[in-house]
């Protein structure tokens, strides 16, 4: 398969670019060409930030398995397009091909339909890092019905919050999932969570770690037993067949659950027609794809991360996705360079966390493996480090594999300010330039555009985006004004990102971190809010305020700090109950690193908790607090500053 809108070169880098801007609807149509289309669009893009409306590829047609699937069928059938590594690596490897995922993903869509589900109805997925994760998502996508597919880690209470807003009335998962030494029992938190709700019809439970499981009659189904039945129906004389539903390019292919500023999770929308361009254009561009080549993005697909460069993009590239069941330190911290070297990897796509997390082993479990097959790596979901940036490229690359370093957010879909492998030039720690169609702005609080430099002769503001690339968010599910008032009204007519950002001279962009109430934490976004409400649940709790601060591991850490009047046991033993509180309510993430008990917080004369005071204080910056006179109690802060843990 050839790539007709690859970028080789730093000149057509800046041509596509200026194009993109100059002639968007032009550009985005040469590249959309490219697709399999049922009917092409009547118009290639329709915009209002102010509403906000965005619609792309206008009228056209789809179904995006017929490009991620059927299209690679009479070239590339017996081509791998999912290799799977088990959690266990003594465990049989399955190789999926485009065939056996058309197979498979046909009996799953014939599934769906047989339990009774429609296009547009939602379909809760909440299972583990198994190829079945994938055939669930593309057999919903194939019959029309939204996907919202919620990472394993989240509790009851989590998943009972995200079925309530999605109006989900149907749910795959697994009796349990494996995840390094741990068995973790998802059909029981799917049962938990199910407790007062009246909307699921159907549960359908794959079988994958053979533990003990209750079964509802007439609620709940064997994933085997629905895919005999399935398998027969769509076989016909040898030929598998299961025609995929004719969509519009604006219809909604997923819904994920994304952390607010608020306590209440928002459900991102994405199209079919604009998301699909956009995965497939930067994974190919991004990652410099060539055909055959193996893609391995560490990712879990209850992220948008999995959803787009494990799923989506690849896929539709007619790329190789090699999808890993486990964790990166287990059986031991070398599991990620005996899959590179087992499977002759190509392309490795992982977390600065996971990175920082291995150097911390030193470089023992890098001896002795083969790395050579390695040409690119890529790096996901927080701002890398310097320190680990240089530690990647020496010990893994050798020198010799360009990083990218991709910064993008669920809401973006896919990667939005990323160097191109090889292409164009990467700078440590540094997203650099924006892609085709991207146009990035920094201003300042009030929305003016920064236009003086700092002592560094770097721009320095909140980062905006100006006009919408086609993977851009539609709306939050049910809930359109929140998707205005979280993105669209803090400046007008601009996408506000909720990141800071540096500019140099050369336009690269360094991400800075988050400006508002949302936490960075292992590159997974947690609203303070969130996390407060589940702390204030506990029974001793009066009140709490959560800000971020440096982590080693994580790069940004939780602390908390609780003003508490129970009488329960000793303070380590209170902070235990509150960790288990919010593990209880959101999940094992979402844990303070550290609980710093108070008597008060500082809080302005109109009750406003001031953040950025406490901020301050848990990042041990206690000398240059600003002005602390506008505070009810200015006193307050005397005392958490000697309290600091």
């Amino acid at each position: 398969m050839s790539y007709p809108f690859q970028i080789t070169s730093l000149e057509q880098y800046h041509k596509d670019y200026k194009r993109s801007v100059d002639e968007p609807e032009a550009f985005w149509a040469s590249v959309a060409e490219n697709f399999q289309w049922r009917k092409k669009w009547d118009k290639v893009l329709e915009w209002n930030f102010s509403e906000p409306k965005v619609e792309w590829f206008k009228g056209g047609k789809l179904n995006i398995t017929e490009n991620c699937i059927d299209r690679h069928l009479k070239t590339m059938g017996e081509k791998p397009a999912i290799i799977w590594e088990p959690n266990n690596p003594e465990e049989r490897v399955r190789t999926v091909t485009y065939n056996r995922l058309h197979k498979r993903v046909c009996q799953v869509a014939q599934m769906l339909k047989n339990n009774g589900v429609k296009k547009g109805d939602r379909v809760c997925i909440y299972m583990g890092m198994v190829p079945e994760l994938a055939y669930a998502v593309l057999g919903c996508a194939r019959i029309g019905a939204i996907h919202s597919v919620i990472f394993g880690g989240f509790s009851a209470q989590s998943i009972a919050d995200r079925l309530d807003d999605a109006k989900a009335e149907y749910i795959i998962t697994c009796d349990g999932a494996y995840r390094g030494g741990k068995d973790i029992p998802l059909k029981s938190v799917i049962d938990d969570a199910l407790i007062g709700n009246k909307t699921v019809k159907k549960v359908i439970v794959y079988t994958r770690t053979r533990t003990p499981v209750s079964m509802i009659k007439g609620r709940d189904v064997w994933w085997e037993d629905e895919m005999d039945i399935a398998e027969e129906q769509i076989e016909k004389n040898g030929v598998v067949s299961f025609p995929a539903e004719e969509m519009d390019a604006e219809d909604p292919l997923f819904i994920l659950y994304t952390s607010g500023s608020t306590g209440k999770p928002k459900g991102v929308v994405h199209s079919s027609g604009g998301y699909m361009v956009w995965t497939t254009y930067t994974f190919v561009n991004v990652f410099q794809y060539k055909p055959g080549q193996i893609h391995f993005c560490t990712a879990d697909v209850g992220w948008i991360t999995g959803h787009s460069y494990i799923v989506y993009g690849p896929l539709s590239a007619g790329a190789t996705s090699l999808m890993f069941e486990g964790i990166p330190t287990w059986p031991d911290a070398g599991r990620f360079w005996d899959i590179v070297d087992k499977h002759k990897v190509d392309i490795l796509y992982t977390a600065p966390t996971a990175i920082r997390s291995l150097m911390g082993f030193g470089l023992e479990p890098l001896k002795g493996k083969d790395l050579s097959s390695l040409k690119i790596l890529g790096t996901v979901g927080e701002p890398i480090n310097e320190e680990a940036w240089h530690w990647y490229d020496e010990n893994v690359g050798k020198k010799k594999c360009p990083i990218v370093d991709t910064w993008w957010q669920t809401e973006t879909g896919g990667a939005l300010i990323t160097n191109l492998a090889g292409v164009t030039a990467a700078k440590p720690s540094w997203a650099t330039l924006p892609m085709p169609g991207v146009q990035p702005i920094l201003v300042d609080e009030k929305g003016n555009e920064i236009t003086e430099k700092d002592e560094n002769g770097l721009l320095k503001g909140n980062l905006c985006i100006k006009a919408p690339w086609p993977s851009i968010l539609r709306t939050t599910y049910g809930d359109h004004e929140r998707c205005r008032t979280n993105y669209f009204a803090t400046y007008e007519n601009l996408y506000f990102t909720g990141d800071g950002a540096l500019k140099d001279e050369n336009g690269n962009y360094r991400i800075t971190g988050r400006v508002d109430d949302v936490l960075n934490v292992s590159g997974h976004r947690i609203g303070t809010a969130e996390v407060e409400n589940a702390i204030n649940m506990h029974a001793g709790v009066v009140e709490s305020a959560v800000v971020g601060y440096p982590h080693d591991i994580k790069g940004q850490g939780i602390y908390a700090y609780v003003i508490y009047n129970g009488h329960h046991g000793d303070e380590e033993l209170r902070r235990k109950d509150i960790l288990q509180t919010v593990t209880r309510i959101i999940g094992p993430i979402a844990r303070p690193d550290k609980i710093q008990f108070v008597n008060g917080l500082p809080k302005t004369r109109s009750g406003k908790i001031m953040r950025r005071i406490l901020r301050k204080i848990a990042e041990g910056e206690v000398s240059n607090l600003g002005d602390t006179t506008t505070l009810l109690d200015p006193g307050v802060v005397e005392e958490i500053k000697n309290g600091k843990l």
